[in-house]
């Protein structure tokens, strides 16, 4: 800044009413040049106090309609419009360059003015000093000239602490855009995943309990994560030296060895077969299959029966039903006959071992009648372009987009730009309703009736940030990818699968693993971000190379991970691995699904399930949908009500989530009392009458069931209590009657080990 260019603003400034006006004027003209070494950046400082004070925050003024009428743009995505809100709005009240320290956005802060938000920094806290510095100075405004971040370097970017030591201070460094680098650890945010840690506001992370904890750190846009864990001392620990099985082993063993984390030992024969029955058909082995499964010596035999498993029909059924789940084949949105036709094409594709690229190519071109081309019921219930983008961005990329419609991503990279150029991808895709014969005309949202799904020759998309119509851009990539003239779903399913889309890859190979595993190395599994890590990123990368290698073939996915000693793992932890849930050092017990467990409770009883409107027989693993599309039919149905009770979504949202497992007491009365269990218990014609008729003892009986319910023989003392039971009781039937009622309802059957 020259000699005259103060003199000018000096005189300004001593103008008796106006000065601050004319000041404001002219500051841009006057602050634009290269700042002296003693000024401060408002893009590269002073936006980072207001985030590092939590100013702009949702919480606070970053609010969408602002706090006590004063709004910045959420976390400082809009540094120019904050800028002007800072010296602007109501006639610049908020700052006083000719006394910086009577400027309300130091006043209130500092609770020198009454302010809602508390004290967020103190008069001699860097905060503080940065701002008055830069209004001091005149209110530059470099935003268009200061270098911008292009990463952020956070160190370490992991740590293990092992006791006693308790604590890890963190380095954070950010590379600008003219190659210069600046530590950047005061002004930076940090938050922590979870409880097992606290950080200071000088990033110095604390140990409060023993676990994991994941450390974000925030400077202006850019995020990275750390992973700590605080590891107890364990002086006595020695590493049990297990064998590997293959890669997967690995990379689980070197990361529990650093944690002094020892892996349980080998589940059982029948713990396994019950596993992988579960896992794979969502059934249980018959006892014949069982006991000839016990019987045989061969080290072989776990291998050899993931491969039995892997081509019986009822896998196809069972997996069908996970991707019907998140391709939301629901009768409300689809129609009957659509549903039907869709899970059809579903099952096909993975009875037929359609590679999984395949199987995706198809459903993001799919297009035609609806009940001819089932692969078009996809676009069915995504019936706009921002939904079409952010399911096939959560679905197959493991992106969710939500947050970025309304402003730039609070966690992750993506702008409101990117969003809208997203989904303009799918703009063009439109519906000719042949018919809809809808059961309440006021409900929008229900289509009942063919419809031919089509893409017109053009489709706009408005940006809502800009008012403009979006350019179509692949997610993530820089520059448009579609450009006319083009089939843009093509376009979009030849990228989206390509073996160079190593998301896409990850992924599905994280599906894979989450369902076979309990939890996906990314959790919540389709939730891929910066600011998520996965537990184990060398795995992740090594699942998705070996999807890619094997041409995207599920079978030889599943195959590698059950073929691992990691997923053959006891659920019965050790004492160093008692509190870890996230390293898969021990099999994570989980509450059977809502069809695994009606499937397996009609097995056990021998007593075949009746749906409304399909016959006899059918299991709750191969419903095509989800419900009768009416409230009234599902009411009158106990068998879909169970499957609500229990857990199974109604396939309304593109995510796993939607699914639950949780335990509560609606389900434990569905269980003690519920007409569903009782009625297979007392059913004349289910396997306990079977067995009286056929002359079998009570302990025989007893015995069967059993090996029904757990794919093992009752251990000798529970038989002879239970077969005394039986002895003495005044009806015979009737007490065999509860003996099965109390396995269906043991927790060695409700949960999958």
């Amino acid at each position: 800044m020259n000699l005259e260019s103060i003199a000018e603003f000096l005189t300004m400034a001593a103008a008796p009413c106006s000065w601050k006006m004319l000041a404001f004027a002219t500051t841009g003209a006057l602050f634009t040049q290269a700042l002296a070494a003693d000024e401060v950046s408002f893009r590269n400082d002073v936006m980072a106090v207001l985030s590092k004070a939590g100013c702009n925050a949702g919480t606070c003024h970053g609010n969408k309609n602002g706090k006590g009428g004063f709004k910045l743009s959420l976390r400082g995505q809009d540094p120019e419009i904050d800028y002007q809100t800072l010296t602007r709005d109501t006639f610049g009240r908020r700052v006083n360059p000719h006394d910086a320290d009577q400027s309300l956005v130091l006043l209130k802060p500092t609770s020198q003015v009454s302010h809602e938000g508390g004290q967020r920094f103190r008069t001699d806290s860097q905060e503080y000093r940065i701002l008055r510095r830069w209004i001091a100075v005149g209110l530059s405004n470099d935003i268009e000239a200061a270098p911008e971040v292009k990463q952020l370097e956070v160190i370490p970017k992991e740590t293990i602490l092992i006791e006693p030591a308790d604590r890890q201070p963190l380095r954070v460094q950010a590379h600008f855009s003219d190659g210069t680098t600046r530590e950047v650890t005061s002004l930076t945010v940090f938050e922590t995943s979870n409880g097992l840690g606290k950080v200071s506001h000088s990033g110095v992370v604390e140990r409060v309990g023993f676990g994991e904890t994941t450390v974000l750190a925030r400077y202006l846009s850019h995020q990275q994560p750390v992973r700590i864990a605080f590891v107890p001392a364990r002086p006595g620990f020695a590493w049990a030296e297990p064998p590997t099985n293959n890669y997967i082993d690995s990379h689980i063993f070197t990361k529990l060895r650093r944690l002094r984390t020892n892996p349980s030992e080998l589940c059982s024969d029948s713990v396994f077969l019950r596993r992988a029955y579960l896992d794979l058909l969502g059934l249980l082995p018959a006892p014949d299959e069982a006991r000839s499964f016990l019987m045989d010596p061969s080290s072989s035999k776990r291998i050899r029966l993931v491969e039995e498993l892997l081509e019986r029909p009822e896998f196809a059924d069972f997996w069908a039903s996970k991707w019907a789940d998140v391709l939301r084949n629901e009768a409300h949105s689809l129609d009957p006959k659509g549903v039907q036709n869709f899970h059809h094409w579903i099952r096909q594709s993975i009875e037929t071992h359609q590679p999984i690229d395949e199987f995706v190519r198809e459903l993001l071109t799919g297009r035609g009648s609806t009940y001819s081309q089932p692969a078009a019921n996809y676009y069915r219930p995504n019936r706009e372009p921002a939904t079409r983008a952010k399911a096939a961005a959560q679905v197959f990329l493991g992106v969710r987009l939500q947050c970025a419609e309304c402003h730039n991503h609070p966690f992750d990279r993506w702008t409101q730009d990117d969003y809208y150029d997203w989904a303009a991808v799918f703009a063009k895709v439109n519906y000719k309703v042949l018919e809809n014969k809808r059961d309440i005309g006021s409900d929008k949202h229900e289509w009942k009736g063919e419809q031919v799904v089509y893409a017109q020759r053009r489709g706009v998309m408005l940006n809502a940030r800009t008012s403009q119509p979006a350019q179509p851009r692949l997610l993530g990539v820089s520059r448009p990818g579609m450009r006319e003239p083009s089939d843009d779903l093509a376009r979009l399913a030849a990228w989206m699968t390509s073996p160079d889309n190593l998301q896409f890859a990850r992924t599905q190979a994280n599906r894979i693993w989450y369902h076979l595993m309990g939890r996906g190395l990314a959790e919540p599994m389709d939730d891929f971000r910066a600011t998520n890590p996965p537990s184990h990123p060398e795995l992740l990368e090594a699942l998705a190379g070996d999807l890619i290698r094997h041409r995207f073939d599920l079978r030889a996915l599943i195959r590698t991970i059950m073929s691992s000693r990691t997923y053959q793992l006891s659920s019965e932890p050790n004492d160093t691995n008692l509190d870890d849930e996230i390293n898969y050092s021990h099999a994570l017990v989980r509450r059977l699904t809502a069809e695994q467990l009606l499937d397996s409770q009609s097995q056990v009883t021998g007593v075949p399930l009746k749906f409304a409107g399909y016959p006899a027989g059918l299991r709750a693993s191969e419903l095509p949908g989800v419900r009768p599309e009416a409230k009234g039919k599902r009411r009158a149905n106990q068998l879909d009500q169970f499957l609500e009770i229990f857990g199974k979504p109604p396939r309304l949202l593109t995510s796993e989530t939607e699914r639950s497992c949780e335990c509560n007491m609606g389900q434990a009365f569905q269980m003690i009392s519920g007409p569903t269990v009782n009625e297979l218990v007392k059913q004349e014609s289910n396997r306990v009458n079977e067995l009286v008729e056929a002359g079998k003892s009570d302990r025989e009986i007893i015995a069967e069931l059993y090996w029904s319910a757990f794919s093992a023989p009752p251990p000798e003392e529970l038989l002879n209590r239970l077969a005394a039971f039986a002895d003495q009781a005044i009806e015979r039937r009737a007490e065999l009657e509860d003996i099965l009622w109390g396995l269906l309802n043991s927790k060695d059957f409700l949960f999958r080990q």
